[in-house]
């Protein structure tokens, strides 16, 4: 029989806490549980740091992941390899892809086709991505989209697209299962998919 909560600050707190991805509601209880718990200058430094994050963190104007600085440092950091893209869909995918060792540059779409969910290429960042080729020293263009229907579809789509430009697109390979996201795939698997990459 499930625990009945008789306070509604906790109550609220565990609803809340409920509302974070991979989080149910015993999971939920036994964080704020733990809070309740913790000192006070412990909570207080939790909450700090999340306002911290919303306040601090917004968006490259160059590449669209997230960042504290404009632009971000993989834009400008030296050290990339400035002739490969990575395409991904959400700034959360970076972090995943950046864990396989890859030195290349970045950008993010904000998100892949869906016509059912009216999703077209104009609400995706294709034509920021348009005008940073057009330097032309951009040689391959990595879909690291999602191995799903949409993601597919993302991916042809962009093969399409700078198919006249003549730069080699590829797509990660092997590695990443059929229904799964990129950000949740560990280190091993997203080298493996990255390595085994094929052209469009």
């Amino acid at each position: 029989m499930p625990q009945k909560i008789t306070s509604p600050a906790l109550e609220e707190a565990v609803k809340r806490l409920a509302k974070l991805p991979g989080i149910g509601k015993k999971a939920a209880l036994r964080m704020a549980v733990h809070l309740l718990e913790a000192s006070p200058e412990d909570v207080e430094a939790l909450v700090a740091a999340i306002k911290n994050v919303k306040k601090s963190i917004g968006v490259c104007s160059i590449c669209g992941n997230w960042t504290e600085k404009d632009p971000c440092v993989v834009c400008e950091s030296p050290l990339r390899d400035r002739s490969v893209i990575c395409v991904v869909e959400a700034p959360a995918d970076v972090l995943a892809v950046e864990s396989s060792g890859y030195k290349g540059l970045y950008h993010v779409l904000g998100g892949a086709l869906s016509p059912l969910d009216e999703i077209g290429p104009e609400q995706l960042r294709f034509r920021e991505l348009m005008k940073r080729l057009q330097a032309g020293d951009v040689r391959e263009i990595i879909a690291a989209t999602n191995p799903s229907a949409e993601g597919d579809a993302t991916a042809m789509y962009l093969a399409r697209l700078l198919e006249p430009l003549q730069i080699k697109v590829t797509r990660i390979g092997f590695g990443l299962p059929v229904g799964s996201d990129v950000r949740l795939a560990d280190e091993a698997t997203l080298t493996h998919a990255l390595q085994s990459r094929r052209e469009l």
